[in-house]
C-alpha cells in the first residue's frame, strides 16, 4: 500500500511483468522503450537471483534500471521494491516496469504496490500453461502471448487454446499476441499501456485509489449460502485483508478476511450482510448506505 500511494502521488503507472524464465520479458521492455521514446518516460526494476545482465540491457537503451538480486528467493516483494525506489529518480516518470523473477508459481501472491499484472506466455512453453499454473494466470490483468514470430515453425501452440484456458479460470483479462523481435502486435500493447496510465491518473484525480485483488474475482455462490461468506478463486497476499470483493458488474459482494498459505489461490471473503449483523450486535453506531 505504501508503494502504491507513492506511485499514485507521482502519477506513475507501476506494471508487474511476470513469466517463466526466457519468455521474453526483457526483450519486450527493450522494444517498448524503443517504441515509446520520449513520449512516456520509464524506469525499470529488474529481479533475478543473480547477475545484472537484464539491468545492463535496459541501461543500454538509455533508461534507468535498478537490479535486485534475490539470492535464493523466487520472487520480489514490496520491501525489495521500496528499497530499490530509493536508488531511482522518479521525477517526471510516467511508467515503472517491474520485471519480476522468472517463475510461474510464487510471484503472483505478492503485492508489490503495482497497478497491473502483465503475464507473458511464450509460444515455446505450451498453450496449457494457464491450466497448469492457475494462481499466476488468475492474477493477470493482461496476458501477452510472446515470441509470436515463432508460430510459423511451431505447430503445437494454439493461441486460441491458451486463451480458452485463461477463460476457464474466470479471468476476462485481454489477451494479445505479439513479437518483440518483429514488432507484430506491439501497437496493441502500447495502446493498452497508454490507456492504463490514463485511467490510473483519472482514478487518482477523482478520489482515493481502489485496491484490486485481481482483474476478476470469481465468487462461488454455494459458500455464500452455507457460511455467510465466499470462497475466492484468487491468491490472497499479505495486506489484502479488508479489501473489497466485487462481482463482474462492479457490485461489492464481500470483504477479504483470510487466505490459505500454499492453497493454490484459495481465499475467503465475508458478505456485507454478515458484517452488518456483526456491527449491530456490537451496538456500534454506523450509517449504512
Amino acid at each position: 500500500a505504501h508503494n502504491r500511494a507513492h506511485f499514485d502521488a507521482r502519477g506513475i503507472l507501476a506494471v508487474n511483468l511476470m513469466s517463466s524464465p526466457g519468455a521474453g520479458k526483457t526483450a519486450l521492455l527493450e522494444a517498448t522503450i524503443d517504441a515509446i521514446g520520449r513520449d512516456r518516460r520509464s524506469v525499470v526494476i529488474e529481479g533475478d537471483l543473480e547477475t545484472e545482465n537484464d539491468a545492463e540491457r535496459i541501461r543500454a537503451r538509455g533508461v534507468p534500471a535498478v537490479q535486485i538480486t534475490t539470492g535464493q528467493a523466487c520472487h520480489l516483494d514490496a520491501h525489495m521494491v521500496h528499497d530499490a525506489l530509493h536508488d531511482m529518480d522518479l521525477d517526471g516518470i510516467d511508467v515503472l516496469f517491474i520485471e519480476n523473477v522468472g517463475n510461474l508459481v510464487c510471484p503472483a501472491s505478492f503485492d508489490l504496490g503495482h497497478h497491473a499484472n502483465v503475464i507473458l506466455l511464450s509460444v515455446t512453453e505450451g498453450d496449457d500453461k494457464p491450466a497448469k499454473y492457475p494462481v499466476m494466470f488468475r492474477a493477470a490483468d493482461l496476458m501477452l502471448i510472446s515470441k509470436s514470430d515463432l508460430l510459423a515453425v511451431l505447430d503445437d501452440f494454439e493461441p486460441g487454446k491458451a486463451e480458452r484456458h485463461l477463460r476457464e479460470l474466470a479471468n476476462q483479462a485481454p489477451v494479445m499476441t505479439l513479437s518483440a523481435r518483429s514488432g507484430d502486435g506491439m501497437t496493441a500493447w502500447l495502446d493498452w499501456l497508454h490507456a492504463e496510465h490514463t485511467a490510473m491518473r483519472q482514478r487518482v484525480a477523482h478520489g482515493p485509489p481502489v485496491r484490486r485483488l485481481a482483474h476478476h474475482v470469481q465468487v462461488r455462490g454455494t459458500a455464500r449460502h452455507r457460511r455467510g461468506g465466499y470462497e475466492l478463486d484468487v491468491s490472497i497476499a499479505r495486506g489484502d485483508s479488508g479489501a473489497g470483493v466485487f462481482d463482474a458488474e462492479g457490485r461489492l459482494v464481500g470483504v477479504v478476511f483470510a487466505g490459505i498459505s500454499g492453497g493454490q489461490g484459495l481465499g475467503f471473503g465475508v458478505s456485507p450482510d454478515r458484517i452488518r449483523d456483526f456491527i449491530r450486535r456490537q451496538a456500534i453506531r454506523v450509517t449504512f448506505a
